[in-house]
């Protein structure tokens, strides 16, 4: 089954902080919702632009992306 990555931006000197501060929300929702989701984290792009992630399985993407209203998402290869 194809993996999806939903993915949040954050821009501004502030970026890099609040992609991880937001890593950390998605690891509260996913804990909270019992999922089985196991890959999430945040990336520098940019001095000014970051991004928190997470991967699901196709499948199983729509409820959360309507929960959590990802800025935008991506095929997901390992």
């Amino acid at each position: 089954m194809r993996k999806l990555k939903l993915i949040w931006d954050f821009h501004g000197t502030d970026a890099h902080k609040k992609a991880e501060h937001h890593e950390i929300h998605l690891k509260q929702y996913i804990q909270l919702e019992k999922l089985a989701i196991t890959i999430t984290g945040f990336e520098v792009l940019h001095e000014t632009h970051s991004i928190a992630f997470l991967v699901v399985e196709e499948a199983d993407m729509k409820p959360i992306r309507d929960a959590l209203k990802p800025h935008r998402g991506v095929v997901y290869t390992e």
